[in-house]
């Protein structure tokens, strides 16, 4: 079965809902942060290295589990880009008059957290989604469950979960008895693959 997940979709499913901006604010302010600089690693940590380090954790794998983690690790992260990106709107403040600071520290906020999150954390999204079209429960799998290679159950159904760049890696040594679930991400959302 091949199907698609909507980026709208990932973030329902992983409970982790992204602020909404005026049309082209968040662009604006896109273009701003680029200039300015505010949310480099050098400011924010390299979220690539975070994320995977969140997830090993043992910290509660949901959006304000993420939140606690990296604010406890960056606590002035979000003051520190949003002053940055706040300094360089106001070089655009006489074209942009509605964009405030309280707008910016929401988005940096929602690229810190809500994207990070749902941009590394796609098994809950999957395991959601593929529960849903096929009118059952899911879980996510136990650590004992993972040291076997399980990343979640669809109704009885052990699944792995795995980039589309996997399948050209070759499989593992070992033989493990679960059904394959691949993915790619695109621009929109989340190309879906589940092995029959």
């Amino acid at each position: 079965m091949n199907y698609t997940i909507r980026n709208k979709d990932i973030e329902e499913y992983n409970e982790s809902y992204s602020y909404s901006f005026p049309k082209y604010t968040s662009q604006l302010i896109n273009w701003a942060n680029q200039n300015a600089r505010g949310t480099r690693p050098f400011v924010v940590g390299q979220m690539s290295e975070l994320f995977p380090e969140f997830v090993d954790s043992g910290e509660k794998m949901t959006i304000d589990g993420w939140k606690k983690w990296y604010t406890k690790r960056y606590p002035e992260a979000f003051d520190k880009a949003t002053q940055k990106i706040y300094a360089q709107v106001n070089n655009l403040r006489n074209a942009i008059p509605f964009i405030d600071e309280e707008m910016i520290g929401r988005w940096v906020e929602n690229l810190i957290i809500h994207k990070t999150f749902n941009g590394f954390y796609v098994q809950k999204a999957i395991f959601a989604s593929l529960a849903e079209r096929n009118n059952t429960s899911y879980r996510l799998a136990t650590p004992n469950e993972e040291s076997e290679g399980i990343d979640g159950y669809v109704g009885n159904v052990p699944y792995s979960v795995k980039p589309n760049t996997y399948k050209t890696m070759g499989r593992l040594s070992e033989i493990i008895n679960v059904k394959m679930i691949y993915y790619t991400k695109t621009k929109t959302g989340l190309k879906i693959e589940v092995e029959d």
